[in-house]
């Protein structure tokens, strides 16, 4: 929360969007700039926690990361919106030791979609020139020889939440962390707003229209072999969030 002084405005981030890449968190991020309660950071991603470079000797320079925002009178809690933290090795941690009373916001989709549409975003980049089978296939061989993340080819790995959710909950509880589904927010953005503005103990959103954001059309479409070969590889994850998140997850199950 955002303390105030007659001398000086003093503060710490209280809540970050921190996944998933490919989720929706553009347009929470959207909606969440309109509130008149809440700050944001000067732009969407700050990547700081997820930076090693911040946390190699001694205490990070956190003035540095405030640097990103500039909170005032009438703001109530300051965020931010950086979706590769929850699949970044160590970030949780160390957004942990910054900030234990951080409330968590993750926006999840189906896994084999978030893929594709990642895929979609890096080729449209110009960083991707294999197709999308190429892609996935090469990235399972590679994580099978290497164990290491990748902050651009990770398709298929950023897909396992099950396990980021975990890492989470080690250091968080479970009152910290909102969970929303991607079509929720797509089709009813007011009414998770409502659940959003709860957790986060500000005043209800005014109505808002629905925006689109970052939405772009596909060259291709995902098809069905590589559709079956994503499932086979998260029928078991998508078991396992439905026993952590309590979620009908039938519309992945395909």
């Amino acid at each position: 929360m955002t303390i105030f002084s007659k001398k000086k405005l003093t503060f710490k981030v209280g809540f970050i969007i921190c996944g998933t890449q490919k989720g929706g968190t553009t347009a929470l991020d959207y909606y969440l700039r309109l509130h008149n309660e809440i700050c944001m950071a000067k732009k969407k991603e700050v990547h700081f926690f997820d930076e090693d470079k911040f946390f190699k000797i001694g205490s990070p320079n956190y003035s540095y990361y405030h640097s990103f925002f500039k909170p005032h009178q009438n703001h109530k809690i300051v965020g931010e919106a950086t979706p590769i933290y929850m699949y970044w090795e160590n970030t949780i941690k160390r957004i942990y030791h910054y900030n234990r009373n951080m409330k968590l916001i993750i926006v999840l989709r189906n896994p084999a979609d978030r893929a594709f549409s990642h895929w979609n975003m890096e080729t449209h980049r110009k960083r991707e020139n294999r197709s999308f089978w190429e892609a996935i296939n090469e990235e399972i061989e590679n994580d099978a020889k290497t164990k290491k993340q990748h902050r651009t080819y990770s398709y298929v790995g950023r897909g396992f939440y099950s396990r980021q959710i975990t890492e989470i909950l080690k250091y968080f509880n479970k009152n910290q962390l909102l969970t929303i589904r991607n079509s929720n927010l797509r089709n009813d953005p007011n009414k998770i707003l409502k659940k959003v503005t709860k957790f986060l103990s500000i005043s209800d959103f005014t109505q808002i229209e629905h925006k689109e954001v970052h939405s772009t059309s596909y060259k291709t479409t995902l098809n069905n072999k590589e559709n079956e070969f994503l499932y086979a590889i998260y029928k078991k994850e998508i078991q396992k969030l439905e026993n952590i998140l309590k979620w009908d997850l039938a519309s992945w199950k395909r």
